[in-house]
C-alpha cells in the first residue's frame, strides 16, 4: 500500500507515519551495503595469492565497488523519489547479490575479471541502497527526535555493517582453511549474497513503499559527465602506478577528466534541474567543508586501504588475523556513539571536526614510523585506535558543518553534495595510496636489481628456470605485491620486495596524515570560529549520523 505523500501544509498529526517494517528493511538493507563496502579489507592478501594479479588490480577490488557508489547515488536518490523507494531498495539488495554470486564464482587462476564484475554489480546496488534507505525514514518522520531515533539505528547499522564484515570474512576463510583447502576468500562473498537476499526478503514483505515525483526529474546530461570525469580521473591515478606516468592513456584520461569536469560545470549551470546545484559552491563556507571533506575522507580510507594491504599482501596474515587490526580501526565508532551527538550539542561543530581530522592525523604519522618489519598488531594497535576515534569524531560532525553553512532551505541539497564529495574522498583512498605506494616501491626494487650484480644474475636465473612454474614467474613479474607474495626460495625478490612494500606504503600513510592534518587546520582557521545554529546542531543525528555513512570502512 502507498504511502500518502504529505502537502507542505499538512500538520505532522496527518503526515503518514514510519512503519516499523519500513524502519526495519532500511537498516538491514545500509547494513548489507555496508558489509559490502568493508568485505575486501581481510581478503586482499588470499585474492593476490590466488589470482595472481598485478598490484594494481588489487586496488581495483576496493574501487571497482566505490566507484559505482560515489557517482550513481545522487541519481539513485531521483530514481527513489520518481518510481517508488521500496521497489529501489529491493533492486539494490538484488544486485548486491547478484554480484556476491559473481565474486564467490571467480575461477582460482585465471584472472580478477569476474571478481571485479561481481564487485562493481554489487557497488551499484550500494548506490541504490544509501540514498534509498535514508529517504524511506525521512519521509516518515517529522520531528528532530522522530528522525534522530530513526537514523541513529541506521548509523548503528552501518557501524555494525563495517565491524562485522572483517570479522566475517577471517571466520569463514578460518573455516574454510581448517578443512585442508586453500583459504579461500570467495565465501566472504557469498555470506555477503546471502544476507542481501534477506535484506531483499525483509523489504518485500515489511517495507512499505514512498514518493516524492513533484518537482524531481533525472539529469541524465549531468550524470553521463560527472560519471566520465571522475571515472577517468580514479583510472589514470590507479593505473598510472602500473603503465607509468608518461603513458599516452594515463595522460588522455588526465586530460579527459578535466575536460569532462568542465563540461559538467557549463551543463549544469544551464539545465533547470540539476545533479548538483553548484551555487552551493560560492558559499565559502560551504566550499571549505567540501575541501575538509575530501581530505579527511581520502585520508581515513587511504589508512583503511593500507592497513589491509600491510596486514593480508605484505606481512600475509591470515584474514582472521588482519579482521582483528580493523576491529581496532573500527570499535571506536561503536564506542564513541552514544557521546557524538552530545559533543555537537556542547562545541563548535567546527572545532568537533578540526578534532577529528587532528586525530586522523596523528595516527597516520604514527603508522608511517611504525614498518612493516615490526611483527603483531601490537605495534599499530594504538595508532589505529586513535584514527578510528577521530573519524568517528570527524564524520559525525561534516554534514552538520555543511548544512549549517548555507540557508535552512538549501540544508537537503548540501546534505546530497555533501554525501557525495564524501565518498569521492573515500573513492580516492585506495587509488591515491595505491599509486604512491606502488610506484615507490616498483622503483626502489628496479634500484636495488640495478645496484647489486648478484641480485640480477639470481632473478635472472628465476626468470629462466625451467623448473620454476611459469605461473610462479608471472605472479613475480606482476609487481610488488606479486614479487612479495611468493616465498623465497625460490624467489630471489622476496626480501626485497618486502622492504620496498615497508617503505612505500609508510609513505602513502605519512601522505594520508599530512592531508587529515590539513584538514584540521583549515577547518580549525575557517570553521571553527563560525557560529552555528542551534536547530541544526539539536538535528545532528538526522544529518550528522546520516553521515556516518562514511564509517562503513
Amino acid at each position: 500500500m502507498s504511502e500518502t505523500v504529505a502537502r507542505p501544509d499538512e500538520s505532522p498529526s496527518v503526515l503518514p507515519a514510519l512503519a516499523t517494517g519500513t524502519l526495519v528493511a532500511a537498516v538491514a538493507a545500509c547494513f548489507v551495503a555496508q558489509v559490502g563496502v568493508s568485505i575486501p579489507a581481510t581478503t586482499q592478501g588470499y585474492v593476490n595469492q590466488d589470482l595472481h594479479v598485478t598490484s594494481t588490480t588489487l586496488t581495483w577490488v576496493s574501487d571497482a565497488f566505490m566507484v559505482p557508489v560515489t557517482l550513481l547515488e545522487l541519481s539513485f536518490g531521483v530514481v527513489g523519489d520518481l518510481f517508488g523507494r521500496k521497489r529501489l531498495l529491493a533492486a539494490g539488495a538484488a544486485l548486491m547479490a547478484l554480484g556476491g554470486v559473481l565474486s564467490f564464482l571467480t575461477p582460482e587462476g585465471h584472472g580478477a575479471f569476474l571478481l571485479l564484475t561481481g564487485q562493481a554489480v554489487a557497488g551499484i546496488g550500494a548506490a541504490a541502497i544509501f540514498p534509498t534507505s535514508i529517504a524511506m525514514i525521512a519521509h516518515g518522520t517529522h520531528t528532530v527526535h522522530e528522525r534522530a531515533r530513526a537514523l541513529s539505528l541506521w548509523a548503528a547499522a552501518l557501524t555494525t555493517g563495517g565491524f562485522v564484515s572483517p570479522l566475517m570474512g577471517g571466520v569463514l576463510a578460518r573455516v574454510h582453511h581448517a578443512g585442508g583447502e586453500f583459504a579461500s576468500w570467495r565465501w566472504a562473498f557469498l555470506a555477503m549474497a546471502v544476507l542481501a537476499l534477506v535484506s531483499l526478503v525483509v523489504t518485500l514483505a515489511l517495507a512499505r513503499t514512498s514518493s516524492s515525483p513533484e518537482g524531481r526529474s533525472l539529469d541524465w546530461p549531468g550524470q553521463v559527465l560527472i560519471a566520465v570525469a571522475l571515472f577517468t580521473l580514479i583510472y589514470a591515478v590507479v593505473q598510472g602506478a602500473e603503465d607509468g606516468w608518461a603513458d599516452p592513456l594515463i595522460i588522455g584520461s588526465f586530460v579527459a577528466s578535466v575536460v569532462f569536469l568542465a563540461l559538467f560545470v557549463i551543463v549544469e549551470r544551464r539545465v533547470e534541474k540539476p545533479l548538483i546545484q553548484l551555487e552551493l559552491f560560492n558559499n565559502r563556507m560551504f566550499t571549505v567543508s567540501a575541501v575538509v571533506t575530501v581530505l579527511g575522507m581520502f585520508a581515513y580510507l587511504g589508512t583503511a586501504y593500507g592497513t589491509s594491504i600491510r596486514l593480508s599482501a605484505i606481512q600475509n596474515y591470515t584474514p582472521l588475523k588482519t579482521s582483528v587490526g580493523f576491529v581496532l580501526l573500527n570499535i571506536m565508532g561503536l564506542v564513541l556513539f552514544p557521546v557524538s551527538t552530545r559533543m555537537l550539542q556542547r562545541f563548535n561543530p567546527g572545532w568537533v571536526l578540526a578534532a577529528g581530522m587532528a586525530l586522523i592525523g596523528i595516527g597516520d604519522v604514527a603508522l608511517a614510523a611504525i614498518p612493516a618489519t615490526h611483527p603483531g598488531l601490537t605495534a599499530i594497535a594504538v595508532p589505529l585506535l586513535v584514527v578510528g576515534a577521530g573519524f568517528k569524531t570527524a564524520v559525525t560532525a561534516i554534514t552538520v558543518v555543511a548544512v549549517n553553512s548555507v540557508p535552512t532551505a538549501k540544508a537537503g541539497m548540501a546534505s546530497g553534495a555533501t554525501s557525495m564529495l564524501r565518498d569521492f574522498g573515500l573513492t580516492l583512498g585506495p587509488a591515491i595510496v595505491a599509486a604512491i605506494a606502488l610506484t615507490n616501491a616498483s622503483n626502489a626494487i628496479a634500484a636495488k636489481v640495478s645496484a647489486t650484480p648478484s641480485l640480477k644474475q639470481a632473478l635472472a636465473g628465476f626468470n629462466s628456470s625451467t623448473k620454476v612454474p611459469e605461473g610462479l614467474k608471472e605472479a613475480v613479474g606482476s609487481g610488488p605485491l606479486g614479487a612479495n607474495a611468493i616465498p623465497d626460495p625460490p624467489n630471489p625478490l622476496k626480501d626485497v620486495a618486502f622492504q620496498a612494500l615497508s617503505h612505500g606504503y609508510g609513505i602513502a600513510y605519512l601522505v594520508c596524515g599530512i592531508a587529515a592534518l590539513l584538514a584540521a587546520l583549515i577547518a580549525a582557521a575557517l570553521l571553527g570560529g563560525r557560529q552555528h545554529s542551534h536547530a541544526f546542531v539539536e538535528a545532528a543525528p538526522e544529518t550528522g549520523d546520516a553521515g556516518a555513512r562514511g564509517g562503513r570502512r
